[in-house]
């Protein structure tokens, strides 16, 4: 028997491609194909024309479509009465496919509230969905420290604390808590000190009415002052906390590049690290043999650096050389920023007809009058207030104007032109709804460069979605070790908080 034709070399790099490797390449091709979509802003759907560039094929549909109908389309869950073109449906189903799946098996479905499963004093200045992050990612982090053997946790990007406090305390871990803004330490200090004398007050006192709670200990977090240096060698990674450049490295709580004081390694952790601070700590963990292991979620996307830095510095965005080397893979600070959306929250206000919805039609209304008035104020990343769409369009742009500069009193904020604007609020909710399509989709990209630069480096990684969507957008942590992960990661998705009281 004649042996198989060999496949031509495109078809074999593609077939030698891992999972990974060709998800993001489909997700490039799928974001290529809807790239003006990808970066329109909703503030030009006026004065840009945003609508007509939609695919003929889809605007009679949208133009009709119920914000229900909106809803299903955005969930693949359907709607009533849909009638959507094939095109768009394809469309639909290509970016939910491609996307990593969000949703939290052992989450509560439940809104998040205060937990009766924290102890009284953990949960003090911690609002209920930072309850529902820091208890889900100390269990991930507890089995880290099994696994791996360390017990020394650095926290970067500590802010107030609460999650430092949870590992110290509440699992008697030694950590060190990072920040670089010295009035956040100042405050996660005052509450670690408030925790210690309540912690003294009640020493030897049960609990009546219930069985008491897992004890707590009196160890508490140790929190420097300090920025990521991330050309530096994990020994003296910290700088100064306002030093705009290379100097004198702040005092390493780490003693030196074998890890802590006592020379073993040490867990880093990162809950929502902002911007280059997450492919900074991906790096210092890659290079570092200190660094046991990683569990980080990132967050502020539209802020990664996608132009060439320093020497030494990692690019923010792409990490891996996997996605570099794929053409199209640039991402606009807009496809960025997108990456953001709360895509749960929107399909919520979908189906529930949210007033919020309106605020976006006012929004564009209001750019659209700037642009007419100066055109040289377009996107000034204007704020008229959180509650601003309870307020007639009038209302708000006398709230809006003034922001640019502009007099109200000057201004034609209840024209005709206006008028047909607003009856367009429709459109411009449809148009949102196809750009929250694709918010996960460049996600999932990005954490997938996160997760090929970690394998490239010969690590163990996953991605995990850890919290529920529906309470912290950001929700998926990506977990990295030098040895396999499968006994940490084993029974996680089981873990929920009705489980071990802490």
């Amino acid at each position: 028997m004649a042996a198989a034709p060999r496949p031509a070399p495109h078809v074999q790099q593609h077939l030698e491609q891992s999972p990974e490797q060709r998800r993001a390449a489909d997700i490039i091709r799928l974001l290529t194909l809807y790239r003006p979509l990808l970066d329109a802003f909703i503030i030009d759907f006026f004065t840009e024309g945003l609508w007509a560039q939609l695919p003929p094929a889809w605007q009679p549909a949208l133009a009709s479509a119920t914000p229900a109908q909106l809803a299903g389309l955005l969930g693949g869950r359907g709607g009533p009465g849909a009638a959507w073109p094939l095109s768009l449906l394809a469309f639909a189903a290509a970016a939910r496919a491609l996307a990593f799946r969000r949703g939290c098996p052992g989450g509560s479905p439940r809104p998040p509230c205060q937990s009766s499963h924290l102890h009284p004093l953990l949960r003090r200045h911690v609002k209920p969905k930072k309850q529902h992050e820091i208890q889900r990612l100390s269990k991930l982090l507890q089995r880290l420290s099994q696994a791996t053997g360390c017990e020394r946790v650095v926290d970067i990007g500590a802010g107030q604390g609460h999650l430092s406090r949870f590992l110290a305390f509440g699992l008697g871990l030694s950590v060190t808590a990072v920040d670089s803004d010295g009035r956040l330490l100042s405050l996660a200090e005052r509450f670690d000190q408030e925790l210690l004398r309540e912690l003294r007050k009640t020493e030897g006192l049960g609990h009546k009415k219930r069985p008491p709670l897992h004890p707590l200990t009196p160890r508490a977090p140790q929190h420097v002052a300090g920025r990521l240096d991330p050309a530096a060698p994990w020994g003296e990674f910290l700088l100064p906390p306002n030093s705009p450049g290379p100097s004198p490295a702040a005092q390493n709580p780490l003693g030196g590049p074998g890890g802590s004081e006592d020379g073993g390694q040490v867990l880093v952790t990162g809950l929502h690290a902002c911007g280059d601070l997450s492919p900074a700590l991906l790096c210092h963990f890659a290079r570092s043999p200190a660094v046991a292991a990683v569990a980080l979620v990132g967050c502020c996307y539209m802020k990664l650096s996608t132009a060439p830095q320093p020497p030494g510095c990692p690019l923010g965005y792409p990490l891996s050389t996997s996605v570099a080397a794929l053409p199209g893979h640039q991402l606009s600070y807009r496809a960025r920023e997108a990456a953001c959306h709360a895509l749960e929250e929107f399909e919520g206000r979908l189906r529930g007809g949210s007033p919020h919805l309106r605020a976006h039609c006012y929004r564009a209304v209001l750019e659209s009058l700037i642009c007419a008035a100066d055109p040289s104020k377009r996107h000034l990343g204007l704020q008229p207030g959180r509650k601003a769409h309870a307020l007639s369009f009038p209302q708000y742009a006398h709230l809006g104007l003034p922001l640019a500069g502009l007099d109200p009193a000057r201004v034609p904020v209840d024209s005709e032109a206006v008028g047909a604007m607003l009856e367009q609020q429709h459109k411009v909710v449809a148009f949102c709804t196809l750009g929250q399509l694709l918010a996960p989709v460049v996600e999932t990209l990005i954490l997938l460069d996160r997760l090929l630069y970690l394998r490239e480096q010969g690590l163990h990684c996953a991605l995990v979605p850890l919290f529920n969507p529906k309470f912290s957008p950001r929700n998926l942590v990506l977990v990295a070790a030098r040895t396999p992960l499968a006994t940490v990661l084993a029974g996680l998705d089981k873990d929920s908080e009705d489980g071990d009281s802490i």
